[in-house]
């Protein structure tokens, strides 16, 4: 999938919308790497795979990351991280999910909910209290 959607343009689109909106709202690269981070990790919904979002969105919004002033390495990192963290947003966001779902143990509607709730903990937490720290002892 990924590779369609690059080969089609979709892809380099989206990343030149969003580098014209994002860099066109004139914001500091730390609130424009906030914004980026909260599409990166909410567009996870729209993916029935980890690997399929990761692969169509990873480059394209590291690249974006990057032209607007968000150190490479941090940028890299906090991607890698959401990737992993982003699994757990829906029923069908990563591998393990299908088979907890299908065996009835969490209703849908609670899955995406309890999904949504963490999703913001473990925002602050890996963006807030890791960011202090990443700092700290200079990651960027």
């Amino acid at each position: 999938m990924a590779g369609y959607l690059n080969k089609y343009g979709l892809i380099s689109w989206f990343s030149q919308t969003v580098v014209k909106f994002v860099g066109g709202l004139g914001l500091s690269w730390q609130l424009s790497f906030g914004i980026l981070v909260l599409l990166y990790f909410y567009s996870h919904y729209f993916f029935a795979s980890g690997a399929a979002h990761i692969g169509a969105m990873f480059t394209a919004f590291l690249s974006v990351a990057s032209a607007l002033g968000t150190p490479p390495y941090l940028g890299a990192m906090v991607l890698a991280f959401l990737s992993n963290l982003m699994g757990g947003l829906t029923h069908y966001g990563i591998g393990s999910a299908p088979v907890f779902y299908g065996a009835n143990y969490v209703p849908l509607a609670q899955w995406w909910g309890y999904g949504f709730l963490i999703s913001i903990v473990n925002i602050i937490i890996w963006l807030g209290v890791g960011g202090v720290w990443w700092k700290f002892i200079g990651l960027w």
